[in-house]
């Protein structure tokens, strides 16, 4: 399993530097999960840049996927990973999703840079 971070889908959205090592992942929907809270960040910074209309394409193409809503397990293990790494809500819940779930973790956040099953490229 996948999951693929808000800055990913981002990247790839955008078609940047990075887009083909996002796209891996992202183009392998029946081993990808995304967690509820990429999606709201993702709308959101979409809706600020291109509109509502290409946001709502952005989620539709994330549906594609499993979305993965925020459950009381995965809520107390983000809060356990923000103690332990000093991470903030989003990237804690974007974290514990992808443990509760066995997925690797695919990003360009600097924050998760050399974690555990964590698949992180550097921005360009």
């Amino acid at each position: 399993m996948n999951l693929v971070d808000t800055s990913g889908w981002l990247e790839y959205f955008a078609n940047g530097a990075n887009a083909g090592f996002f796209a891996s992942a992202i183009e392998k929907v029946d081993e990808l999960i995304v967690a509820t809270v990429t999606v709201y960040e993702v709308f959101r910074r979409v809706v600020e840049q291109r509109g509502e209309d290409d946001a709502l394409r952005a989620v539709a193409a994330m549906q594609q996927a499993r979305v993965v809503e925020l459950s009381t397990k995965i809520a107390l293990g983000a809060g356990r990973l923000g103690v332990a790494n000093h991470l903030g809500a989003a990237e804690c819940q974007v974290l514990a999703t992808a443990q509760a779930f066995g997925a690797v973790l695919w990003t360009q956040d600097p924050a998760f840079e050399g974690m555990r099953d964590v698949r992180f490229k550097a921005r360009r």
